[in-house]
């Protein structure tokens, strides 16, 4: 799994702004984790983790999926909501086949970020 870097001195607005839309993804359902990407257009996608008998994925997985299926084709960014301390490796992918450089940023439930990752 990606280790976060040492997180930023504060986010610039775009970004700040996907740490809020995936911290309400994921209180709304009170969910594991909460995401949200940035595409090439700048419309933004927010998901949470869905855990189903038949199919399981991550918020970050699902919000990749969303903007896919909304026609984006790059993303310029993404963060995660999550307790856990590094990235999940589902996830990580799912960006990475848009954007070989985006920044992720892996955010605590508090709203602390904990480090971006951009490899």
């Amino acid at each position: 799994m990606p280790e976060p870097t040492a997180a930023p001195a504060a986010l610039e607005a775009e970004d700040a702004k996907l740490v809020t839309l995936a911290r309400g993804a994921r209180a709304r359902i009170g969910a594991v984790e909460g995401a949200a990407v940035r595409d090439q257009d700048g419309r933004t996608y927010a998901a949470a983790n869905v855990a189903l008998p038949s199919l399981t994925l991550t918020a970050l997985q699902l919000a990749v999926a969303s903007a896919v299926a909304a026609g984006a084709t790059r993303l310029e960014a993404a963060a995660v909501v999550t307790e856990a301390s590094t990235l999940d490796g589902a996830g990580h992918a799912a960006v990475r086949d848009l954007a070989a450089d985006a920044p992720i940023h892996v955010v605590a439930p508090s709203g602390a970020v904990l480090g971006t990752v951009t490899s």
